[in-house]
């Protein structure tokens, strides 16, 4: 049971013994009130000296679809090509500025639409004097062709429905700096993941080197021989069989 004590100063410590239940502050054996002089410590300001601002400090606009070159009139249609999509991303997987950023966990397709989502939720929340916003993947390039439903079959290739930037594992899709903790910018980046069309994170420039020293770790301290590699070059119970052209080169870790 609780016991209502009187008002007290702020600066102030009851030290209370033998308290029982049911019992009156008045029965307490032993109290004293000793005053004590509270002192915070507070961290030292970080420092950002090493932060280097690019030209503009927002996302830019970019187009819903691409140019067409001098003297060609019709947009080329293109196949579906799901290669562009598939497996790990081999170069943008690290942070220009080392700061924090959004990295795709799996593969998929940004649309004009999902552009305008990041952009307008993460520099609503951008303050220019002090952070900024980086695209790390190009503007909407492929097209993706279509019929509308209820159209019969024949007459060939469909229109072109739509452009898209197709994206790997793995790979950075914006950058986020500047004068600023995580703590500042972890909201809209987390709205930003969720409202995604594929998986997503939040990544930091420690979360990166820790990923990669325990990569490090564990193909010098792995015991277990039996690898997925290992396993599919022997032919261990047939599993060559079952195995597809992308299992030899990703080894069961991409799809």
């Amino acid at each position: 049971m609780m016991l209502k004590l009187p008002f007290i100063c702020k600066r102030a410590l009851v030290a209370i013994n033998s308290v029982a239940h049911s019992v009156n502050i008045l029965d307490v054996p032993q109290w004293r009130i000793i005053p004590v002089a509270t002192l915070k410590n507070f961290k030292p300001p970080i420092k950002y000296d090493w932060v280097e601002f690019p030209e503009k400090s927002k996302l830019r606009i970019l187009p819903k679809e691409p140019q067409l070159e001098p003297g060609v009139l019709k947009a080329p249609k293109m196949t579906r090509a799901i290669i562009d999509k598939r497996g790990p991303e081999l170069v943008h997987t690290t942070l220009i500025h080392k700061q924090f950023g959004i990295r795709a966990k799996g593969p998929g397709e940004l649309k004009f639409g999902h552009i305008e989502m990041i952009r307008n939720t993460i520099n609503r929340h951008i303050e220019e004097k002090r952070m900024f916003a980086i695209w790390r993947f190009d503007a909407p390039w492929k097209a993706v062709s279509g019929r509308k439903p209820g159209i019969k079959m024949g007459g060939g290739k469909g229109n072109i429905m739509y452009y898209c930037t197709p994206i790997k594992s793995g790979r950075i899709i914006i950058e986020v700096g500047g004068h600023v903790e995580l703590i500042e910018v972890y909201r809209p980046l987390r709205q930003v993941v969720q409202s995604l069309p594929f998986k997503a994170e939040i990544v930091t420039q420690e979360i990166l080197e820790k990923e990669a020293a325990k990569l490090e770790w564990e193909k010098k301290n792995n015991l277990n021989p039996f690898t997925f590699e290992y396993c599919l070059k022997k032919n261990m119970n047939g599993v060559q069989i079952y195995s597809g052209p992308y299992d030899y080169i990703w080894y069961n870790k991409y799809r």
